[in-house]
C-alpha cells in the first residue's frame, strides 16, 4: 500500500476544509479495497452539532456511491497557521468506522506529510468497538 499517496490525498482535502470557528482543518483520503479513493474535509456550522469531520465525509461519499469494502483511511489536520501534528480520528468518526470496516485489518494513515506518518489498526485506535457483530 502506498501509503505516502494516500497521505498526499488527504493534505490535499484538508485544503477545502470549511473551519471558520475552530480553524482546525482537516482532510482525510479513504482507500477501498479495489484501489478507489474518496477524499474528504470537515464541514463546520455555527451551530457546531451539525458539523462534520473529514473522515465521516470520506465515508460517506464512499458509501453513497455504494462501497463497502476498505483498506485504509489517511488523515489529515491542522490548525491554520499553527504547526501541522498528528490529528486522530475522533470517537465519533473511529465509531462510524466500526461500521464499516474490519477492525483487524483496516489502517488509519495519521500524518503530518506524506513523509511523516503513523499507521495504526482501527483495533488499536478502538479496543473495544461496537459493531454490527454485537448486534447479531
Amino acid at each position: 500500500m502506498d501509503y505516502r499517496q494516500l497521505a498526499k490525498s488527504a493534505i490535499s482535502a484538508r485544503d477545502a476544509a470549511y473551519a471558520p470557528y475552530s480553524n482546525f482543518a482537516v482532510g482525510a483520503a479513504l482507500l477501498t479495497k479495489c484501489g478507489k479513493v474518496y477524499s474528504g474535509c470537515n464541514i463546520e456550522n455555527a451551530g457546531y452539532s451539525p458539523c462534520n469531520c473529514g473522515e465521516r465525509t470520506a465515508i460517506f461519499k464512499a458509501v453513497s456511491e455504494g462501497e463497502r469494502d476498505f483498506a485504509a483511511i489517511a488523515v489529515a489536520g491542522w490548525l491554520r497557521g499553527g504547526v501541522p501534528g498528528m490529528a486522530y480520528p475522533c470517537g465519533v468518526c473511529r465509531q462510524v468506522m466500526m461500521e464499516f470496516m474490519d477492525p483487524e485489518t483496516f489502517e488509519i494513515v495519521v500524518c503530518t506529510s506524506e513523509n511523516d506518518y503513523t499507521v495504526h489498526k482501527l483495533k488499536e485506535l478502538l479496543p473495544h468497538g461496537f459493531g454490527p457483530e454485537n448486534l447479531a
